[in-house]
């Protein structure tokens, strides 16, 4: 994958997997995800933690510093993948 196309394919992702500007989907791969953070936490979701950065995405877009991050590990996917070419 290149760094346009990683950048360009992770709001798509992030709809996909239930983290929406709604709010998380129901019964989606993202609600799943939240109900095993909340239980691991005693309840509630740790403001930082993944489940809560991926729904500060879904809800509101990659800032610059999440496209960057995401450019970078679409670029090194694509790299890797050269080599199994």
């Amino acid at each position: 994958m290149d760094p346009v196309g990683a950048v360009a394919a992770a709001p798509v992702v992030l709809g996909v997997a239930g983290f929406t500007s709604g709010g998380i989907a129901a019964g989606s791969y993202a609600a799943g995800l939240m109900s095993s953070a909340a239980v691991a936490n005693g309840g509630g979701v740790a403001a930082g933690s993944v489940v809560a950065v991926l729904q500060s995405a879904g809800a509101a877009g990659l800032s610059l510093a999440a496209k960057a991050a995401v450019a970078g590990a679409g670029g090194a996917v694509g790299w890797v993948a050269s080599f199994l070419r």
